[in-house]
């Protein structure tokens, strides 16, 4: 009896560890999202560059799209910018973009210091839209279809190791459907 008392510290001890090492092997962008395969949750918002125009997601009917949740304060958004402008520029992939709990003058300064990959940007100031397309935070980035059904949900920055094997095969895949 002596014995078991003695080992159950190293038994509790192994299955903590156990617990913790499977947590270290998960990747964190792959957070589930109760979104993917269902409706675009539908929004209507000032543009971030032209705040008398209205943008939203009737914007993207009947084309395969990519809506990139960004902010200027948003170090991890800096991180993938160059992979969108590049997706945008080298694959002709329309990119639409959610500024997300920004100021109007941040963000614009922002796009004009690192490049505008973007058709629009829709300026979220108070975060309402985000809420409704459940982000967890910026940047995050979506694949939707020609009929709005989001495809794809990507959680933090984007590399470019991930569009070309995620996103840059799927957005064909998508687009050779009918």
């Amino acid at each position: 009896m002596k014995k078991l008392l003695f080992l159950s510290p190293l038994v509790l001890l192994a299955v903590l560890g156990g617990f913790l090492a499977k947590g270290l092997l998960l990747d964190p962008s792959l957070l589930p999202s109760p979104l993917v395969n269902h409706p675009i949750p539908q929004f209507s918002l000032p543009e971030l560059q032209a705040a008398e125009r209205e943008v939203g997601t009737a914007d993207f009917e009947g084309e395969v799209v990519v809506f990139n949740i960004w902010a200027s304060w948003c170090v991890s958004c800096r991180q993938e910018h160059r992979y969108l402008v590049r997706m945008a520029r080298d694959y002709g992939i329309p990119i639409y973009g959610l500024n997300y709990k920004d100021e109007r003058a941040d963000g614009l300064e922002y796009l004009r210091r690192f490049g505008n990959p973007y058709i629009w940007n829709a300026f979220d100031h108070e975060g309402r839209v985000g809420i409704e397309w459940g982000v967890y935070g910026t940047p995050e980035t979506f694949v939707i279809d020609r009929q709005g059904v989001i495809r794809y949900k990507h959680v933090g920055p984007i590399t470019w190791a991930k569009v070309e094997r995620d996103i840059l095969p799927l957005i064909q895949r998508l687009r050779s459907e009918t």
